[in-house]
């Protein structure tokens, strides 16, 4: 096991490595860079003539006249080694300023998004399986389709719309109107949490969908291996008999997908986010590609790429500790 943790935090730190470089090139594509919009931005209006003897020397002001490899160096040494993302040209202030509070907001939502879905995904999905063909998995087999046809913010809108025509109550946002501005406390946490489950079931809602259906099927297949039937055979009691066999082995396909479903949540987060007035770095992502704010972007782009990989690292753990044989064969 020591020698297979090893190889996959060389092999992490070696894709973090390629994956912030190709953050960096995402962040080069766009035509023109932060010099071009600051000049539009600073003498639009004016009557002033811009030159591009101009925008040279504000590009060389803002640094953007180094080579690509310099300025890669620089950004990624910056984040290593003193947890610096750079300017935020603009806001005319740090991006760690700028990000700020939605970095863990949007992080919080994110886990909490997956646990709900896998607290509620892998034992409904189990059940429907163990009950294959009574009334409850037909039901539950209609409520995951129902997840998969269903978009998330569509959801979204029916929840407000019912929870303002029924009890004449809003679920937007994740804080109460009093927690809003005010400084963290205990109390302002708790308030969180009391808000957090319902934009957590909202973006989680597809997801649940679709892993209750893969459980399903994967202990569905792990009930007919003879595996089963001779653990049955000598004895073993039932209960004991699904967990260490069947349900240890359906729950692979779903703790394999980590990193996919944190990739999908992101993905629907902005328009969810959106319709419930939730505070995220989504919507500063579009901006900050709009504005051609690449340390902006690349930032967000960066944390969320290495939440992925740190949850494909986990998901590879996981693995090797529900199923030896993955950790022999790595």
């Amino acid at each position: 096991m020591a020698v297979f943790l090893i190889r996959r935090l060389l092999g992490m730190a070696l894709t973090l490595l390629m994956v912030s470089f190709m953050v960096f090139l995402i962040m080069e594509l766009p035509p023109g860079d932060y010099a071009d919009r600051y000049a539009f931005r600073k003498f639009s209006g004016t009557g002033v003539a811009v030159t591009p003897a101009d925008i040279q020397a504000i590009r060389v002001e803002l640094g953007l006249d180094a080579p690509m490899l310099v300025r890669y160096a620089d950004w990624i040494g910056g984040i290593v080694l003193r947890g610096d993302f750079g300017q935020a040209y603009s806001f005319l202030t740090s991006v760690n300023i700028v990000i700020g509070d939605k970095v863990w907001l949007t992080m919080g939502l994110l886990m909490v998004t997956l646990l709900l879905t896998y607290l509620i995904a892998i034992p409904i999905g189990l059940y429907a399986a163990v009950r294959r063909g009574s009334g409850a998995d037909y039901g539950l087999t209609i409520f995951s389709y129902l997840g998969l046809a269903l978009p998330n913010f569509l959801l979204a809108l029916v929840l407000l719309y019912f929870a303002n025509r029924w009890f004449g109550a809003s679920i937007g946002g994740l804080f109460s109107d009093e927690y809003k501005d005010a400084p963290w406390s205990f109390a302002k946490l708790w308030d969180l949490v009391k808000h957090l489950w319902i934009p957590a079931l909202v973006l989680g809602w597809s997801a649940i969908a679709y892993q209750l259906q893969t459980v399903r099927a994967t202990m569905s297949d792990e009930l007919g291996k003879l595996s089963v039937m001779a653990a049955r055979a000598r004895g073993l009691p039932e209960t004991r008999l699904m967990v260490k066999y069947p349900a240890r082995l359906a729950i692979n396909p779903v703790v394999s997908t980590i990193g996919f479903d944190v990739n999908r949540i992101f993905s629907e987060l902005p328009i969810v986010a959106a319709v419930l007035g939730l505070t995220e770095l989504g919507d500063l992502l579009l901006k900050s590609f709009l504005d051609l704010d690449m340390n902006v972007a690349g930032a967000i782009l960066l944390m969320l790429t290495v939440v992925i990989v740190v949850m494909n690292f986990v998901s590879d753990l996981l693995l090797a500790w529900l199923d030896p044989r993955i950790r022999l064969e790595g």
